[in-house]
């Protein structure tokens, strides 16, 4: 779309018109509505300052966003799509649904031997590949621990768990018990017991 300078005498400066009248006439029409969401409210109103000849700068500071935003819908009115000022979904999209919490909490009820892995606890790394595997949903670690404090939920052991897991390992390991100062030794009848 061609754009369109023009100079204006009375204010030495430079006015671009990205907007057409009928386009200019319905977004202010729009920013009327009392129920606007605040997100769709500043989208039009950096449409209709772009237009006036405002800079980037400038809008930035009297609508309090970012410049990247500002730069997108600037960008939106100069292609001459600003009736698509509501097409865009508000904020980041939503990828953890219910489903994918309702997993997520059931994983941790459950070893992940129980689905094929050789280690005893979750990690949110572990958690995340699994879940990206299974239900085709990427989170990130940070998100995952998120996640899982809301839930009242962690990762990481507790003291008592700590505690037991240090002193019942699984693995093979000798364990001598009950031996005492006053115990005579008797080479022949020393008891060895694995721990499982």
């Amino acid at each position: 779309m061609e754009q369109n300078n023009r100079f204006d005498s009375e204010n030495f400066s430079i006015k671009q018109q990205y907007l057409t009248p009928f386009q200019r006439k319905a977004l202010q029409k729009i920013l009327e509505q009392e129920d606007l969401p605040k997100k769709y409210h500043q989208r039009i109103q950096i449409m209709l300052l772009a237009d006036e000849g405002k800079t980037q700068s400038q809008i930035c500071q009297l609508v309090n966003c970012s410049r990247m935003t500002v730069r997108h819908w600037i960008l939106v009115a100069k292609s001459g799509e600003a009736h698509n000022w509501n097409t865009s979904p508000l904020g980041r999209p939503k990828i953890v649904d219910d489903q994918y919490r309702e997993r997520l909490k059931e994983l941790m009820s459950h070893s992940p031997k129980d689905f094929g892995y050789s280690f005893r606890r979750w990690t949110a790394q572990w958690l995340s590949k699994h879940l990206a595997k299974e239900l085709g949903v990427e989170v990130g670690v940070r998100h995952i621990n998120r996640l899982l404090k809301e839930m009242g939920l962690s990762t990481r052991p507790t003291p008592v768990e700590a505690n037991e897991f240090k002193h019942n390992n699984s693995g093979n390991r000798l364990v001598i018990n009950d031996l005492t100062e006053a115990s005579e030794p008797n080479p022949g009848l020393w008891q060895f017991h694995s721990i499982n």
